[in-house]
């Protein structure tokens, strides 16, 4: 769709201000696709903002747990590639053992897919998407910004540049904005997001054929790796497993002999990869800020995931759509005054769920990071242990509600985080 046609869908729908949009979404992810939806779904005026053509490829496990299920826009059928029903845990391939459960524990898709299903969920709301456009800038004061109430967002064709990429540059006016744009988010840089946790990913889609699948089908393997923080995974999804580890930026070559090592091991090394990508992971420190006037973050733009196992699908699904609702109501705001307050209640709904998970997850990792061989065997040789990350897992409860309700654990925890 091109900005001349967005413009003219704009102004369909808005007597009193033509052209300009209650609230624009920059980046079709999880977080901005759930964003979009939510507010959408309220009759705004919503557009959608997305550098690439999707579908597309993400860096990414794929593995969603029950809070990113209970996150999903009503209605949403999702493209499940595996039912997981059991962990294989291995301590850097060793001390093998298999827990099982009767429940799915989790559910594993391709991000291509699942990203296209919930922007078409978007839409359906009522968002206009756009693709291949990139977004240079958000200027909320200054000569092109014409008035108090109106964010200008400055876009142009992606992969343009120099002088002609500012002959093409467009500015679309909102609003509200919320900056979905990933971990190296120049939304999140505008806002001031501060991070103090960053991680290298490493990940390869190796198409198998159907004797190793079947071998792997309702299974994942999650292996404690050797390195401080550090493990790695292998996804099944149908003629393929998505093999990847994670550690603490800083090493890449440890990180990428720790994969290669990983892959070897399971006897995966005879399988050439269909892609081979890596991926730096972002965690937002404390007083990070998560709004700067009618512009929020959130998903990995505002660094929200969770410490120790970097899982960030549920909390882009879950701080999009919070962002969504809150977005609606920065909208509606006639002045900055109101517009603060409405950011304000936006970063309080976030720092109070989220905000609490990622604080016990902070504490799991430096525990973990210390001790990989105790988590190891609480898991699985400790009967309470596992049913915690199966409820974990499942949705049932949250890291942070086991800490909060369960003194033994919490009192394990203080522990183990004096030692």
């Amino acid at each position: 769709m091109s900005g001349e046609q967005a413009a003219q869908g704009s102004e369909a729908q808005d007597g009193e201000t033509p052209g300009v949009w209650d609230v624009v979404v920059i980046g079709a992810g999880p977080a901005g696709a759930s964003a979009a939806h939510a507010a959408a779904v309220t009759g705004r005026r919503v557009l959608l903002l997305e550098k690439a053509e999707l579908p597309r490829y993400k860096t990414c496990g794929g593995g969603l747990i029950g809070p990113s299920r209970d996150a999903l826009p009503p209605g949403f059928d999702l493209p499940l590639r595996e039912r997981v029903h059991a962990v294989t845990f291995s301590l850097n391939g060793r001390r093998t053992r298999t827990k099982r459960s009767r429940q799915m524990l989790f559910g594993l898709v391709n991000r291509p897919e699942f990203d296209a299903a919930l922007v078409d969920a978007a839409r359906e709301a009522g968002a206009v998407v756009r693709t291949g456009v990139t977004v240079s800038r958000v200027e909320q004061h200054g000569p092109g910004v014409p008035d108090r109430r109106t964010v200008a967002v400055v876009v142009s064709a992606s992969g343009s540049g120099g002088a002609a990429g500012k002959r093409d540059e467009e500015i679309v006016y909102a609003r509200a904005v919320i900056g979905a744009d990933g971990s190296a988010s120049r939304i999140g840089a505008h806002v001031g997001v501060k991070l103090d946790q960053v991680d290298l990913g490493l990940e390869a889609e190796i198409p198998v054929p159907p004797s190793v699948a079947e071998d792997w089908a309702g299974r994942v393997l999650i292996d404690w790796g050797p390195l401080p923080g550090s493990y790695g995974w292998v996804f099944p999804k149908g003629d393929s497993l998505t093999v990847g580890v994670i550690s603490a930026r800083g090493d890449g070559g440890a990180t990428k002999r720790y994969l290669d090592d990983f892959v070897a091991r399971l006897g995966l090394a005879g399988f050439e990869p269909s892609v081979s990508t890596g991926h730096l992971t972002r965690c937002r420190a404390d007083d990070s800020p998560l709004s700067r006037g009618r512009v929020l973050v959130c998903g990995d733009a505002a660094g929200l995931l969770e410490p120790w196992t970097r899982e960030g699908i549920s909390y882009a699904l879950r701080s999009g759509r919070l962002a969504g609702e809150w977005a609606v109501r920065i909208a509606e705001a006639h002045d900055a005054v109101d517009a603060r307050r409405q950011a304000l209640n936006y970063a309080f709904a976030v720092k109070a769920g989220l905000g609490v998970e990622m604080g016990v997850g902070r504490r799991l990792l430096g525990v973990f990071e210390q001790r990989p061989g105790l988590f190891h065997t609480a898991l699985t040789t400790f009967p309470p242990a596992w049913r915690a990350f199966a409820g974990i897992t499942s949705g049932k409860r949250s890291l942070a509600e086991i800490v909060r309700t369960h003194p033994v654990a919490r009192r394990a925890l203080d522990s183990f985080s004096r030692a």
